[in-house]
């Protein structure tokens, strides 16, 4: 399966301000892509890649005055299966985790395992370790938030999400996030294109999505709270501890978003890249 995506963000700038892009397709899918998705800017800006310290692909530039425009878009190869499940995938003792998974056990800026470590051992604890906790953390969250884009707050946390029950796919999944770690369980905040390929009509408009990689049986892997279903096409750009490790656009200055347009969609066979 071929699929296009891509991205087009217009600003408008009250100065020359620098900024720090995270939209370019995450290196482990690398090999999969047809062409390079190069970030665009119009005006042409000079701009300096970098790996952060998770390992995702930046660019940082300085935007001038006035209209702006990013923008990237690719082909991505698939296999265009639904995203795997493993209901046997057990939990990992915390004596046995790899030292580069013990930063996913930690509290973060929009997840405070302290203040939520009470209510995920009452709803969970009880639980068989594993997949299946980690599902029953999902269903849950999903239940509990009510999704709307007229809620989206970006300063909302895990349990303000919580108590508010309502939010956007970064609220369902810093919720869940925060849950697993309380539970000794690694958690990292995932942002990138999901696609609605297989789904059936009508479709929602073009948008970027998060969901989580949890840590289960010597491997990372993926769970959506806001959907709560296996997808077709879930295509990474970056992760972190949470959406402030990975923010789409970092601005160093006052701005406002005019434009702003998200492809994920099945091309077909022939079509050129």
């Amino acid at each position: 399966m071929r699929i296009l995506v891509g991205c087009e963000m217009t600003y408008d700038f009250a100065q020359d301000t620098p900024v720090v892009a995270m939209l370019n397709v995450h290196a482990s899918r690398f090999s999969d892509l047809e062409r390079p998705d190069y970030l665009l800017t119009v005006p042409a800006v000079p701009l300096e890649g970098y790996r952060d310290s998770f390992g995702n692909w930046c660019n940082r530039f300085v935007a001038p005055t006035g209209r702006f425009m990013l923008k990237t878009d690719t082909v991505v190869r698939d296999h265009g299966n639904w995203d795997p499940t493993e209901p046997n995938a057990p939990q990992d003792a915390v004596q046995s985790l790899p030292a580069d998974t013990l930063l996913y056990l930690l509290g973060s800026r929009y997840c405070e395992t302290d203040r939520l470590s009470q209510f995920a051992w009452d709803l969970f604890g009880g639980m068989t370790p594993g997949w299946g906790r980690v599902q029953a953390i999902c269903d849950y969250v999903h239940d509990r938030i009510r999704f709307g884009y007229e809620h989206s707050r970006p300063t909302r946390t895990a349990l303000e999400a919580f108590e508010e029950r309502r939010g956007v796919c970064r609220d369902y999944a810093h919720l869940a996030i925060a849950f697993c770690r309380c539970l000794n369980i690694p958690a990292r905040y995932c942002t990138g294109y999901i696609s609605d390929i297989g789904l059936p009509p009508p479709h929602a408009p073009g948008d970027f999505a998060a969901w989580m990689e949890i840590y289960l049986g010597g491997r990372w892997h993926t769970f959506d709270p806001r959907n709560n279903s296996p997808r077709i096409g879930r295509i990474l750009i970056a992760y972190g501890r949470d959406a402030a490790d990975v923010p789409l656009t970092l601005t160093f200055g006052p701005n406002s978003l005019i434009g702003f347009r998200v492809t994920t969609e099945e091309a077909s066979p022939t079509a050129p890249a």
